[in-house]
């Protein structure tokens, strides 16, 4: 019985290992920043699996460690009001609304998880823009949004990639339409000495925003 005992335990120790989770890489034709090799990225993976299997997206919020973005990137981990880790993936818009199909990204909350949709327009952006855009879109945490809370997360969206570009300026890809937006935000952040002025008139005049409130919790007029 004895010697059963052990070859059981034996078994037990040396069944086959668990299966490394899958990832989706990066595509090949997006540049990335000397320090993102394959190993490296790899290396950080299991830190965001639960917020998605696509690598590129690893990439961007790695990139928020250091920045004023690094907030948001806690966020999308789980220290947001759900205490549940962000949803991330690229998502046809308009299959939620037809209104959102020019949309470059949405938050969604759906039964108490939160979600961040990315145009696939901007699925071959460079991973530091779109580390600027998830900063932007990982500010909005419940069902509320107002013109106060949008001015916040464009004038965060515009200091995080402003601070990007210090660290990581080949993410400046004037070919990609998400480094267009970015250069336009960072444009009117520098037109207004850095405040949120110029964000601010822009958001109020954006017919997409006209139906929204003032403020939310959370977010006052400023």
């Amino acid at each position: 019985m004895k010697k059963i005992f052990s070859i059981l335990i034996l078994l037990g120790l040396t069944g086959a290992p668990a299966l490394a989770k899958k990832y989706e890489p990066v595509p090949s034709n997006v540049e990335l920043p000397a320090k993102y090799t394959q190993e490296y990225i790899d290396s950080i993976s299991p830190e965001y699996k639960d917020v998605s299997d696509e690598q590129i997206f690893h990439v961007a919020l790695d990139m928020l460690k250091g920045t004023s973005g690094d907030f948001s990137r806690k966020a999308i981990l789980g220290y947001n009001v759900t205490q549940y880790p962000v949803k991330i993936m690229f998502k046809d818009l308009s299959e939620i609304n037809q209104a959102y199909a020019s949309f470059d990204a949405i938050g969604w909350k759906k039964k108490g998880k939160l979600y961040i949709y990315i145009n696939p327009k901007h699925e071959y952006a460079p991973p530091g823009a779109l580390a600027a855009l998830l900063a932007h879109e990982a500010i909005h945490q419940d069902e509320y949004n107002s013109l106060s809370e949008e001015t916040y997360a464009w004038t965060m969206e515009a200091v995080v990639w402003t601070e990007i570009l210090k660290r990581f300026p080949e993410s400046n890809n004037l070919e990609s339409a998400l480094v267009t937006r970015e250069n336009i935000l960072k444009q009117l952040l520098e037109k207004g000495n850095h405040t949120n002025k110029y964000i601010k008139k822009t958001v109020f005049a954006n017919e997409g925003y006209k139906n929204l409130p003032l403020t939310s919790p959370g977010f006052k007029n400023e």
